[in-house]
């Protein structure tokens, strides 16, 4: 199974969900990220998923040009842009959407600018967890 998360710049958002799905998924999908521009992943999306022990420091930003070829199951927009960007992909691939709301936005405190940041990844992370409990394991009840 090929899942694809996009996002405006691949740096943040995109790549905390790309973190969460493959450590929710495991071995059960291939978990790709990508931006309809590409901005470098963010130093304070590594620092914030580093502080719930997942390491994101080794991931790179890419463009979703480079992933037009792949089948994707799941197309997943994190953000308004992004969804409105999103090139057709060849397949039956499910899109799903969520804006969530970007933290290097954020012109603030460093307390504050750490908030926005940890708010963001705990939704993410639910969002993600729930996301492959429901469309990835299918727990049979």
């Amino acid at each position: 199974m090929n899942i694809l998360v996009l996002c405006t710049g691949n740096s943040c958002r995109s790549q905390i969900a790309e973190g969460y799905l493959k450590h929710f998924a495991k071995d059960t999908a291939t978990i790709y990220s990508a931006g309809v521009e590409t901005h470098g992943v963010n130093p304070r999306a590594i620092a914030i998923m580093k502080e719930d022990g997942i390491d994101i420091s080794k991931h790179t930003s890419n463009n979703l040009d480079e992933y037009l070829d792949i089948k994707f199951d799941h197309i997943l927009t994190v953000c308004d842009n992004a969804k409105e960007r999103c090139p057709f992909f060849p397949g039956k691939a499910e899109r799903l959407h969520y804006n969530f709301f970007d933290p290097s936005k954020i012109d603030g405190t460093e307390e504050e600018i750490h908030a926005a940041f940890e708010k963001t990844r705990n939704e993410i992370k639910a969002y993600c967890k729930d996301f492959v409990e429901t469309k990835i394991l299918r727990p049979i009840s």
